[in-house]
């Protein structure tokens, strides 16, 4: 069997993108190139000094661990040495990343990362991953400034994620299909394992923190009640698998079907996700595959942006489930977002 690494799909898909000069497929090559080096450090992180916090704080209130910063660099330093975005927008930094280089200065993208997703996992062995998000930039030549980040999720032109487990897989789509590469380690090289990944249209896990029940509205409530009766001609009760790191839920349930469900609570009566580096482009992946994204009452890809550390519930999965989901949150929730 013929093995068809990322480098190879890339060029003969670069044909979807007649607006592209090759500078999509170089920007996606710089990602995968990052994400090996992220991975190398990530698969010997108990070997080396990366464990661990940096004793700093993040814009979102987050203590910062040294791998968050780590992958946070490389993937800054790949992007800048590849030339093919204007700015950068991170999880990680207070404002966008401006970039103003002779090689960037005709770039037509902007990308937004969050660099090291599920970070609180990191010492203890737990899968983690990285998530990005790319527009084409509305602002003219030179450095990218703000205004090229407040684009709605429907606007984006590619978005992906990594996850740093069992193994390195990669998976991104640019809007015509979701496909996923596997690292080899002995060739160095993503190669397609998952083409056309289409997630089931129902499932029976669902992963939520219910530690926070007691916080979670009651739309939320009766849903995880629902979610645990047993009903036989619905396949219930459903199973619940909560790792605590988003990539991996979300993963696992794209390929084998379930619902993700990161609601408001009385302690984040805005939802705690991001929606720029976070909700939207996990949104794009599991519509691309089937599925459905939403806050619990609006498709996630129509929010408008207002700022570029906004947040938002993210009701993520199988369509029948989120469907369900939703309907709950609209007869029992009164303060739909």
């Amino acid at each position: 069997m013929s093995v068809k690494t990322l480098g190879q799909f890339i060029i003969e898909k670069q044909t979807d993108f007649p607006f592209s000069k090759g500078e999509l497929s170089r920007l996606l090559a710089d990602i995968s190139i990052a994400a090996k080096i992220v991975n190398r450090e990530v698969s010997k992180a108990g070997l080396v000094d990366i464990l661990g916090e940096t004793g700093t704080v993040n814009i979102q209130g987050e203590r910062v661990k040294k791998l968050d910063v780590f992958a946070n660099e490389q993937f800054i330093a790949a992007f800048k040495a590849g030339g093919e975005v204007c700015a950068i927008a991170s999880e990680e930094n207070d404002d966008i990343i401006s970039i103003n280089t002779d090689i960037s200065k005709n770039a037509k993208y902007v990308i937004a990362i969050d660099p090291l997703d599920g970070s609180s996992n990191i010492d203890v062995n737990v899968s983690i991953g990285t998530i990005f998000s790319i527009y084409r930039r509305v602002s003219l030549k030179g450095a990218g400034v703000l205004e090229d980040f407040m684009q709605r999720g429907t606007d984006q032109v590619a978005a992906g994620y990594i996850i740093y487990g069992s193994s390195c897989m990669l998976v991104y789509t640019t809007g015509k299909g979701v496909n996923g590469f596997t690292l080899d380690p002995s060739i160095g090289e993503f190669c397609l394992s998952h083409p056309n990944i289409q997630t089931p249209k129902k499932g029976n896990v669902y992963s939520i923190n219910e530690g926070n029940y007691l916080h979670f509205p009651d739309g939320i409530k009766k849903y995880l009640k629902f979610c645990q009766e047993e009903d036989k001609l619905s396949n219930r009760p459903y199973s619940s698998r909560y790792i605590g790191s988003g990539v991996a839920d979300i993963h696992r349930n794209l390929i084998t079907g379930g619902i993700y469900i990161y609601p408001t609570t009385t302690k984040s009566p805005k939802g705690k996700l991001r929606l720029l580096y976070e909700c939207n482009p996990l949104a794009f992946i599991l519509e691309q595959a089937g599925g459905k994204a939403s806050t619990g009452g609006k498709r996630i890809m129509d929010l408008p942006i207002t700022e570029l550390h906004q947040r938002t519930p993210l009701f993520l999965g199988s369509s029948e489930m989120v469907d369900v989901a939703q309907d709950f949150m609209t007869k029992y929730s009164s303060d739909l977002i």
